[in-house]
Protein backbone atom coordinates (compact mmCIF):
# COMPACT_ATOMS: atom_id res chain seq x y z
CA UNK A 1 0.00 0.00 0.00
CA UNK A 2 0.91 3.16 -0.41
CA UNK A 3 2.49 5.80 2.09
CA UNK A 4 3.43 9.24 1.62
CA UNK A 5 5.28 10.40 4.79
CA UNK A 6 5.10 14.36 4.71
CA UNK A 7 7.02 17.14 7.11
CA UNK A 8 9.37 14.46 8.93
CA UNK A 9 12.77 16.53 8.05
CA UNK A 10 15.83 14.22 8.61
CA UNK A 11 16.86 10.94 7.71
CA UNK A 12 18.55 9.30 11.15
CA UNK A 13 21.44 8.11 10.18
CA UNK A 14 21.63 4.76 12.05
CA UNK A 15 25.53 2.76 12.22
CA UNK A 16 25.69 -0.84 12.02
CA UNK A 17 26.49 -3.01 15.10
CA UNK A 18 28.11 -6.11 15.22
CA UNK A 19 25.89 -8.69 14.48
CA UNK A 20 25.59 -11.17 17.73
CA UNK A 21 26.02 -14.73 16.89
CA UNK A 22 24.21 -16.67 20.28
CA UNK A 23 25.90 -20.09 20.47
CA UNK A 24 24.05 -21.80 23.16
CA UNK A 25 27.26 -24.07 24.34
CA UNK A 26 29.75 -21.12 24.05
CA UNK A 27 29.26 -20.26 28.05
CA UNK A 28 31.34 -21.84 30.73
CA UNK A 29 29.26 -23.89 33.85
CA UNK A 30 30.21 -22.96 37.09
CA UNK A 31 30.35 -25.56 39.50
CA UNK A 32 29.52 -24.78 43.30
CA UNK A 33 32.62 -24.56 45.34
CA UNK A 34 33.69 -27.52 47.51
CA UNK A 35 35.40 -27.93 50.62
CA UNK A 36 35.94 -31.66 50.21
CA UNK A 37 39.35 -32.30 49.43
CA UNK A 38 39.56 -36.23 48.70
CA UNK A 39 36.68 -34.82 46.11
CA UNK A 40 39.04 -31.94 44.66
CA UNK A 41 42.10 -34.19 44.39
CA UNK A 42 39.88 -36.89 42.49
CA UNK A 43 38.73 -34.43 39.95
CA UNK A 44 42.07 -33.25 39.42
CA UNK A 45 43.79 -36.68 39.13
CA UNK A 46 40.82 -37.37 36.21
CA UNK A 47 38.67 -39.97 38.72
CA UNK A 48 35.85 -37.23 38.63
CA UNK A 49 34.40 -35.51 35.61
CA UNK A 50 35.23 -31.76 35.56
CA UNK A 51 32.03 -29.07 35.53
CA UNK A 52 32.63 -28.25 31.89
CA UNK A 53 32.48 -32.49 30.94
CA UNK A 54 29.56 -33.03 33.37
CA UNK A 55 28.41 -30.06 31.29
CA UNK A 56 28.60 -32.63 28.48
CA UNK A 57 26.71 -34.75 30.27
CA UNK A 58 24.04 -33.33 30.52
CA UNK A 59 23.29 -32.45 26.89
CA UNK A 60 20.54 -34.45 25.37
CA UNK A 61 22.41 -36.27 21.90
CA UNK A 62 19.64 -35.73 20.19
CA UNK A 63 18.23 -32.47 20.32
CA UNK A 64 21.51 -31.08 22.00
CA UNK A 65 19.80 -29.07 24.54
CA UNK A 66 20.25 -29.21 28.34
CA UNK A 67 18.67 -31.94 29.81
CA UNK A 68 16.02 -31.61 32.69
CA UNK A 69 14.03 -34.45 35.03
CA UNK A 70 12.61 -36.62 34.01
CA UNK A 71 16.37 -37.72 32.55
CA UNK A 72 15.98 -40.81 30.30
CA UNK A 73 18.16 -43.29 30.39
CA UNK A 74 18.33 -46.70 28.46
CA UNK A 75 19.75 -50.07 29.47
CA UNK A 76 23.28 -49.72 28.73
CA UNK A 77 23.49 -46.13 30.47
CA UNK A 78 22.96 -43.84 27.21
CA UNK A 79 20.71 -40.92 28.31
CA UNK A 80 18.09 -38.37 26.57
CA UNK A 81 15.60 -36.12 27.27
CA UNK A 82 12.21 -36.73 27.90
CA UNK A 83 10.76 -34.68 24.66
CA UNK A 84 13.22 -36.74 22.33
CA UNK A 85 12.41 -39.55 23.98
CA UNK A 86 9.06 -39.66 22.38
CA UNK A 87 10.78 -38.61 19.32
CA UNK A 88 12.64 -41.46 18.99
CA UNK A 89 9.94 -43.99 19.69
CA UNK A 90 11.21 -45.51 22.74
CA UNK A 91 14.53 -46.27 21.01
CA UNK A 92 18.06 -45.09 22.14
CA UNK A 93 19.56 -43.62 19.73
CA UNK A 94 22.60 -44.30 21.06
CA UNK A 95 22.53 -48.14 20.58
CA UNK A 96 19.19 -48.61 19.44
CA UNK A 97 17.85 -50.55 22.31
CA UNK A 98 14.93 -50.10 23.95
CA UNK A 99 14.41 -47.51 26.66
CA UNK A 100 11.69 -48.61 28.76
CA UNK A 101 10.90 -46.50 31.99
CA UNK A 102 14.34 -45.87 33.38
CA UNK A 103 15.29 -42.32 34.90
CA UNK A 104 18.79 -41.62 35.28
CA UNK A 105 18.23 -40.32 39.09
CA UNK A 106 22.32 -39.96 39.70
CA UNK A 107 22.51 -37.30 36.81
CA UNK A 108 19.64 -35.93 37.97
CA UNK A 109 21.33 -35.34 41.26
CA UNK A 110 24.15 -34.12 39.41
CA UNK A 111 22.43 -31.59 37.65
CA UNK A 112 21.42 -29.98 41.38
CA UNK A 113 24.81 -29.41 42.08
CA UNK A 114 25.55 -27.13 39.04
CA UNK A 115 25.38 -23.21 38.77
CA UNK A 116 25.44 -22.14 35.41
CA UNK A 117 25.09 -18.48 33.92
CA UNK A 118 22.39 -17.56 31.92
CA UNK A 119 22.31 -18.15 28.07
CA UNK A 120 22.21 -14.55 27.37
CA UNK A 121 25.56 -13.65 29.09
CA UNK A 122 27.34 -12.48 25.45
CA UNK A 123 24.10 -9.84 25.11
CA UNK A 124 25.08 -8.34 28.98
CA UNK A 125 23.30 -10.77 31.69
CA UNK A 126 25.68 -10.81 34.23
CA UNK A 127 23.16 -13.76 36.68
CA UNK A 128 24.28 -17.51 38.15
CA UNK A 129 21.70 -19.34 38.83
CA UNK A 130 21.38 -23.35 39.83
CA UNK A 131 20.67 -25.66 36.85
CA UNK A 132 17.07 -26.04 37.65
CA UNK A 133 16.51 -22.07 37.94
CA UNK A 134 18.05 -21.33 34.38
CA UNK A 135 15.49 -21.96 32.15
CA UNK A 136 12.79 -20.03 34.38
CA UNK A 137 15.00 -17.08 33.98
CA UNK A 138 16.39 -17.01 30.29
CA UNK A 139 12.24 -17.02 29.64
CA UNK A 140 11.65 -13.40 31.33
CA UNK A 141 15.86 -12.01 31.00
CA UNK A 142 16.05 -8.52 30.43
CA UNK A 143 18.78 -9.18 28.41
CA UNK A 144 16.89 -11.56 25.94
CA UNK A 145 17.37 -10.79 21.88
CA UNK A 146 13.80 -8.91 20.97
CA UNK A 147 11.70 -10.08 18.00
CA UNK A 148 11.94 -7.96 14.82
CA UNK A 149 9.15 -5.39 14.82
CA UNK A 150 8.38 -5.30 11.40
CA UNK A 151 4.31 -5.93 10.78
CA UNK A 152 3.98 -6.18 7.08
CA UNK A 153 5.42 -9.49 7.08
CA UNK A 154 6.40 -12.61 9.45
CA UNK A 155 10.01 -11.48 10.39
CA UNK A 156 11.75 -14.43 12.35
CA UNK A 157 14.96 -12.07 12.95
CA UNK A 158 16.12 -11.71 16.22
CA UNK A 159 18.55 -9.49 18.03
CA UNK A 160 19.24 -6.05 20.79
CA UNK A 161 18.12 -2.99 19.72
CA UNK A 162 21.05 -1.54 17.50
CA UNK A 163 20.90 -4.37 15.74
CA UNK A 164 17.17 -4.70 15.01
CA UNK A 165 17.37 -0.64 14.07
CA UNK A 166 20.50 -1.67 11.19
CA UNK A 167 18.17 -4.65 9.94
CA UNK A 168 14.74 -2.79 9.88
CA UNK A 169 16.60 0.05 7.85
CA UNK A 170 18.72 -1.94 5.79
CA UNK A 171 16.12 -5.04 5.25
CA UNK A 172 13.03 -3.88 5.68
CA UNK A 173 14.07 -0.18 4.11
CA UNK A 174 11.36 1.50 6.54
CA UNK A 175 11.41 5.22 6.96
CA UNK A 176 14.13 6.23 9.15
CA UNK A 177 13.36 9.70 11.32
CA UNK A 178 14.99 11.54 14.26
CA UNK A 179 12.68 14.01 16.52
CA UNK A 180 9.90 13.96 18.77
CA UNK A 181 7.27 15.29 16.51
CA UNK A 182 5.96 13.99 13.71
CA UNK A 183 3.84 14.71 11.13
CA UNK A 184 2.54 12.10 8.17
CA UNK A 185 -0.37 11.39 5.69
CA UNK A 186 -1.53 8.38 4.58
CA UNK A 187 -2.80 7.92 1.16
CA UNK A 188 -4.77 4.93 -0.29
CA UNK A 189 -7.42 4.84 -3.58
CA UNK A 190 -10.53 2.57 -3.10
CA UNK A 191 -10.30 2.63 0.67
CA UNK A 192 -13.53 0.93 0.77
CA UNK A 193 -12.18 -1.99 -0.54
CA UNK A 194 -9.26 -2.83 2.12
CA UNK A 195 -10.41 -4.35 5.20
CA UNK A 196 -7.28 -5.78 6.50
CA UNK A 197 -3.69 -3.74 5.52
CA UNK A 198 -0.63 -2.46 6.61
CA UNK A 199 1.14 0.91 5.70
CA UNK A 200 5.07 0.65 5.99
CA UNK A 201 6.43 1.19 9.49
CA UNK A 202 8.13 4.54 10.32
CA UNK A 203 11.02 4.45 13.10
CA UNK A 204 12.08 7.63 15.04
CA UNK A 205 15.24 8.49 16.91
CA UNK A 206 14.76 10.67 20.23
CA UNK A 207 15.33 10.92 23.95
CA UNK A 208 18.45 8.36 22.36
CA UNK A 209 15.55 5.53 22.02
CA UNK A 210 13.83 4.24 18.95
CA UNK A 211 10.72 3.89 18.41
CA UNK A 212 7.97 2.46 16.11
CA UNK A 213 4.71 4.29 14.62
CA UNK A 214 2.42 1.34 12.99
CA UNK A 215 -0.68 2.49 10.99
CA UNK A 216 -3.26 -0.43 9.67
CA UNK A 217 -6.84 -1.37 8.08
CA UNK A 218 -8.40 -4.31 9.87
CA UNK A 219 -12.12 -5.46 11.40
CA UNK A 220 -13.67 -4.08 14.70
CA UNK A 221 -16.49 -6.29 15.14
CA UNK A 222 -18.44 -5.72 12.11
CA UNK A 223 -16.97 -1.96 11.75
CA UNK A 224 -13.97 -1.20 9.34
CA UNK A 225 -11.34 1.05 11.27
CA UNK A 226 -8.26 2.55 10.90
CA UNK A 227 -5.36 1.91 13.83
CA UNK A 228 -2.22 4.00 14.88
CA UNK A 229 -0.08 2.72 17.49
CA UNK A 230 3.35 3.47 18.71
CA UNK A 231 6.04 0.77 19.87
CA UNK A 232 8.84 1.77 22.11
CA UNK A 233 11.96 -0.18 21.50
CA UNK A 234 13.12 -1.53 24.75
CA UNK A 235 11.72 -3.44 27.78
CA UNK A 236 7.85 -2.34 29.19
CA UNK A 237 9.63 -0.92 32.51
CA UNK A 238 12.04 1.26 30.02
CA UNK A 239 8.78 2.72 27.92
CA UNK A 240 6.65 3.61 30.88
CA UNK A 241 9.27 6.64 30.85
CA UNK A 242 7.86 8.28 27.98
CA UNK A 243 4.26 9.27 26.82
CA UNK A 244 3.05 9.91 23.27
CA UNK A 245 0.12 11.56 21.67
CA UNK A 246 -1.34 11.38 18.03
CA UNK A 247 -4.28 13.90 16.42
CA UNK A 248 -6.43 13.52 13.19
CA UNK A 249 -8.70 16.06 11.82
CA UNK A 250 -10.29 18.25 9.60
CA UNK A 251 -13.22 20.01 8.48
CA UNK A 252 -13.16 21.57 12.21
CA UNK A 253 -13.29 17.67 13.65
CA UNK A 254 -10.23 16.09 15.64
CA UNK A 255 -9.56 12.91 17.32
CA UNK A 256 -6.76 13.08 20.09
CA UNK A 257 -5.22 9.93 21.51
CA UNK A 258 -2.81 10.09 24.77
CA UNK A 259 -0.94 7.18 25.96
CA UNK A 260 2.04 5.03 26.88
CA UNK A 261 4.09 3.43 23.76
CA UNK A 262 4.06 -0.19 24.31
CA UNK A 263 7.20 -2.13 23.98
CA UNK A 264 8.29 -4.23 21.23
CA UNK A 265 8.68 -7.40 23.81
CA UNK A 266 4.28 -7.34 22.46
CA UNK A 267 3.70 -8.31 19.41
CA UNK A 268 2.26 -5.69 16.95
CA UNK A 269 -0.84 -8.46 16.48
CA UNK A 270 -1.14 -8.27 20.51
CA UNK A 271 -1.29 -4.80 20.68
CA UNK A 272 -3.96 -4.07 17.72
CA UNK A 273 -5.78 -6.67 18.93
CA UNK A 274 -6.43 -5.03 22.63
CA UNK A 275 -6.94 -1.27 20.46
CA UNK A 276 -4.49 0.38 22.08
CA UNK A 277 -3.99 3.35 20.11
CA UNK A 278 -6.06 5.68 18.43
CA UNK A 279 -8.87 4.18 16.44
CA UNK A 280 -10.68 5.73 13.38
CA UNK A 281 -13.75 4.70 12.06
CA UNK A 282 -13.95 4.22 8.34
CA UNK A 283 -16.72 7.06 7.67
CA UNK A 284 -14.70 9.19 10.33
CA UNK A 285 -11.93 8.94 8.00
CA UNK A 286 -13.05 9.66 4.90
CA UNK A 287 -14.85 12.37 6.22
CA UNK A 288 -11.32 13.52 7.45
CA UNK A 289 -10.14 12.89 3.89
CA UNK A 290 -12.38 15.33 2.52
CA UNK A 291 -13.40 15.46 -1.52
CA UNK A 292 -15.97 13.02 -2.44
CA UNK A 293 -14.82 10.46 0.12
CA UNK A 294 -13.45 7.70 -2.70
CA UNK A 295 -9.33 8.26 -1.60
CA UNK A 296 -7.99 7.86 1.94
CA UNK A 297 -5.90 11.46 2.80
CA UNK A 298 -5.60 11.07 6.55
CA UNK A 299 -2.83 13.24 8.20
CA UNK A 300 -2.02 11.52 11.34
CA UNK A 301 0.22 13.96 13.52
CA UNK A 302 2.09 13.27 17.10
CA UNK A 303 4.61 13.68 19.57
CA UNK A 304 6.82 12.03 21.53
CA UNK A 305 7.75 13.78 25.29
CA UNK A 306 9.64 11.84 28.41
CA UNK A 307 7.75 11.84 31.48
CA UNK A 308 8.43 9.39 34.42
CA UNK A 309 5.15 7.58 35.12
CA UNK A 310 3.69 5.36 38.04
CA UNK A 311 3.86 1.39 37.61
CA UNK A 312 0.47 0.70 36.18
CA UNK A 313 -1.13 3.79 35.31
CA UNK A 314 -3.35 4.27 33.16
CA UNK A 315 -3.15 4.20 28.99
CA UNK A 316 -5.19 6.81 26.81
CA UNK A 317 -7.86 8.17 26.13
CA UNK A 318 -9.86 8.92 22.30
CA UNK A 319 -11.24 11.99 22.89
CA UNK A 320 -13.40 13.67 20.31
CA UNK A 321 -13.00 17.48 19.57
CA UNK A 322 -15.91 19.31 17.85
CA UNK A 323 -14.62 22.71 17.98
Amino acid sequence: MDLDSMDCTSTMDVTDDEEIHQDRHSYASVSKHHTNHTNLNAAASGLLPTTTSVHELLECPVCTNSMYPPIHQCHNGHTLCSTCKNRVHNRCPTCRQELGDIRCLALEKVAESLELPCKHMSLGCPEIFPYYSKLKHETVCNFRPYNCPYAGSECSVTGDIPFLVAHLRDDHKVDMHSGCTFNHRYVKSNPREVENATWMLTVFHCFGQYFCLHFEAFQLGMAPVYMAFLRFMGDETEARNYNYSLEVGGYGRKLIWEGTPRSVRDSHRKVRDSHDGLIIQRNMALFFSGGDRKELKLRVTGRIWKEQQQSGEGGGACIPNLS
